[in-house]
């Protein structure tokens, strides 16, 4: 005979069940046998039954909590929950999705400044000149730069987990590739450009699974966590390439770096990821789930799309994206150009400061080195206080437009402050213009809980599509701006004008149009509206 079940529970960590039995609206709709072998029979009718019940974003119950069903009548079955505590293991899907993406991040700083580190004994050992060291370095811009738009599109269609395990494995067998041909150039220009293409993909990807498996009230802190990976992983590139080099010899670096990332691949494999929207049905869409006891765990009754879909039906989801309406919002307008300000003064400084501290500071390359690492340290701190200011905002009433707005201006005008302190003839000693830059540099992570959020607030269905546009538009300083900076050094040897006055001046612009037309008010974009 076979029985339905509905559920009513008297606690649950994860899900917010009410205590009555659920609506007709929320029964699952695959009917079960009460007789099914992993159900073990009590007198009375009493059924007692153990499940993994959890869907892809990680709500639900968590492995090992006891499910009691009474029989209250013919082809019907009331189930209690009882929960048996909480553990790490238990810990919701949605939370190990963050984490193992965060790590993700991490590798790909690691793996985008090692060859900052190697690139001094490659120099020596290949003749290269600085022009063509700059040629190497550069490269990796062009494929992050042109990766930014597919990586949205690919992430909305197939789903970011898929995008982002593909994208970390891209760039670990390119990182490992570069000792293969470092001594042909072509080739270690085509290596490096295929690392950006690997990590150009990733923001996008990220995003698309933070827009669909994080609610609101989360999501400042799940990109603080994502995002935030770039800084340690700067940290921990910087703090472990020099060791690895003088030990092992600049190829082993490279070779170190790619098995992580490989490493980090087979990982990823065991854990669950978000369904993709054209999937059917959304992640968080509890009345589509069905209940399968031959199965550990509740999917969605419509499955992630395979990578053979046909070629055709790939097409079509490319024109159905409302491509003009995106450029209709003053909102992505906003968004665009403050991620161009925000990406000129990140690549800038992260290029040329190392030059700056030695040069003009009279640092010692040791001293320089240590010195660079402060403002991603400073990241860390600030973005661990910066995100939950913001998700304690939002969650209190504040307008989720009026926090990413004082976010983004915090982002904005502390760099734009301590820069204009730097650059000034104030006759301050080194140690207090290296506070300035490392607090400025480090407030600008506040853009996390800012710019980096926008995108899923008003848009979770073409969140990474958005990214991948922004991220377009701020991959062109990293190609542009490093080279024009050393460009107006050598014309006007001063680091004021090449380094510090372009920087600020789209600091401070970019603060300007966000201020009067940055909006985090969801929005359609369909086509015709």
């Amino acid at each position: 005979m076979a029985t339905s079940f509905s559920l009513r529970s008297s606690h649950c960590p994860f899900f917010k069940l009410p205590s009555h039995r659920f609506s007709t609206a929320r029964r699952f709709s695959r009917s079960v046998d009460a007789r099914a072998p992993v159900a073990r029979r009590k007198p009375r009718g009493r059924v007692v039954a153990r499940l993994q019940l959890e869907d892809s974003e990680g709500k639900g119950l968590a492995e090992g909590e006891e499910l009691k069903a009474d029989r209250e009548g013919e082809g019907s079955l009331a189930l209690d929950v009882e929960s048996e505590g909480f553990d790490l293991r238990r810990l919701p899907m949605r939370y190990k999705l963050i984490a193992t993406t965060s790590l993700a991040f991490v590798i790909c700083n690691m793996d985008k400044v090692n060859l900052s580190i190697a690139i001094i004994p490659m120099s020596h050992q290949f003749g290269w000149n600085s022009s063509t060291a700059g040629l190497v370095q550069s490269s990796f811009f062009w494929g992050y730069a042109l990766s930014q738009l597919p990586g949205g599109w690919l992430s909305k269609i197939f789903g970011g987990r898929d995008v982002l395990k593909l994208g970390v494995l891209a760039w670990s067998l390119a990182t490992i590739l570069v000792p293969f041909v470092a001594g042909f150039m072509p080739g270690l220009v085509l290596s490096r450009i295929l690392v950006g293409i690997g990590e150009g993909v990733s923001p996008s990807a990220a995003t698309d699974m933070i827009a669909r498996s994080i609610p609101l009230q989360e999501r400042s802190r799940a990109v603080a966590v994502v995002f935030g990976g770039l800084s340690v992983g700067s940290i921990l590139g910087l703090l472990l390439a020099p060791s690895i080099i003088q030990t092992f010899g600049w190829e082993s670096v490279f070779y170190v770096f790619g098995v992580i990332g490989i490493v980090w691949c087979l990982v990823f494999e065991f854990v669950k990821g978000g369904n993709s929207p054209l999937s059917g049905g959304h992640i968080f869409d509890t009345r589509q789930w069905r209940l399968n006891i031959a199965s550990p765990f509740l999917t969605s009754e419509s499955q992630t799309k395979s990578l053979n879909e046909p070629f055709k039906e790939l097409a079509d989801s490319l024109k159905d994206v409302p491509w003009m309406e995106f450029f209709k919002s003053p909102a992505v307008w906003a968004m665009i150009y403050a991620h161009f300000c925000g990406s000129w003064g990140h690549y800038t400084c992260l290029s040329w400061l190392p030059t700056y501290f030695s040069e003009e500071l009279d640092l010692n390359l040791t001293e320089a080195a240590w010195v660079s690492i402060l403002p991603s340290l400073g990241s860390v701190f600030i973005t661990s206080i910066a995100a939950p200011f913001a998700d304690n905002l939002i969650s209190n009433g504040v307008e989720t437009t009026t926090v990413r707005k004082v976010c983004q201006s915090v982002a904005f005008l502390s760099p734009a402050l301590c820069m204009t302190l730097s650059s000034l003839d104030l006759g301050l000693p080194p140690w207090e213009v290296v506070a300035f830059l490392t607090s400025g540099l480090a407030l600008s992570s506040f853009a996390l809980s800012g710019l980096y959020c926008t995108h899923q607030d008003i848009s979770p269905e073409y969140a990474s599509i958005l990214l991948g546009i922004t991220n377009t538009v701020g991959a062109i300083p990293g190609i542009v701006g490093v080279a024009l900076t050393g460009y107006l050094l050598d014309s006007t040897h001063s680091w004021s004008i090449s380094l510090f006055a372009p920087s600020i001046f789209f600091y401070l612009s970019g603060t300007v149009v966000w201020l009067l037309f940055a909006s985090s008010k969801p929005q359609r974009f369909s086509k015709g509206d």
